[in-house]
């Protein structure tokens, strides 16, 4: 089941500019789901590409491939120094992890140096914390903040996609917790850190900075881009 936009929300980013960062990963999806918020979808894979925006996307990928390609392309300071300055951006699996200001497990490059963040979420992620791309799976999952969604028998529940999804270990004061993954689903648990008995928080909020380790874009789920814009206009 998937919950896209309703005719009253279809168009409710509109005179809206959203750019999707767009080094590598789903980025395409994004933009599509963007434009059906009724924003204008923009590319960026330039630091100029980013004045005049209202909010930005970090897609899903790979979150070593994308800080090395934002370095490569001279983005990954703008990118800091934007979000620092409040930026809204909304980060979904690798994007995630980018936002975040830890990573328990980081990559490291041939020199031994850890992969890199952009940050502004405090909080401490695990990259492929449900295990391999064999271990993708899919749940309904209980999120906040969906209350614009609501119909007679309440807030719909998100479906959610993981491919190689992080989880969050740590959330500082200020971050809210918008979804988790239950301990009813062992099965989809890595071998290093078995998940029964322990929920696993896999959406986030703070001030503009939203974040999700599941993919909505690929799945037909429109209501986090909506969140996303909501959080833009000051309406969530």
């Amino acid at each position: 089941m998937t919950n896209s936009l309703s005719a009253d929300s279809a168009r409710v980013g509109a005179g809206l500019r959203i750019g999707v960062l767009a080094l590598q990963g789903d980025f395409r999806e994004h933009l599509r789901a963007v434009e059906a918020t009724g924003a204008e979808a923009v590319g960026i894979r330039r630091p100029k590409e980013l004045d005049g925006l209202d909010g930005l996307i970090i897609p899903g990928g790979e979150s070593t491939a994308i800080d090395k390609l934002a370095r490569a392309f001279d983005l990954a300071e703008p990118l800091r120094e934007r979000i620092a300055e409040g930026l809204p951006v909304y980060g979904s699996c690798a994007g995630m992890i980018l936002l975040a200001s830890d990573i328990a497990d980081p990559a490291t490059d041939l020199s031994g140096a850890p992969q890199q963040t952009f940050g502004g979420l405090d909080m401490t992620v695990r990259r492929n914390a449900f295990g391999r791309q064999r271990d993708s799976f899919e749940t309904d999952l209980d999120f906040k903040g969906l209350d614009f969604s609501a119909t007679d028998a309440g807030v719909p529940p998100v479906h959610a996609v993981f491919i190689r999804g992080p989880w969050v270990e740590r959330v500082g004061p200020d971050v809210e917790v918008l979804a988790q993954v239950e301990p009813a689903e062992p099965e989809h648990a890595s071998h290093a850190v078995p998940l029964p008995g322990t929920a696993r928080i896999v959406a986030v909020r703070s001030g503009q900075l939203l974040a999700t380790s599941f993919h909505p874009e690929v799945t037909g789920e429109k209501r986090v881009h909506e969140l996303f814009i909501r959080m833009i206009r000051g309406e969530a």
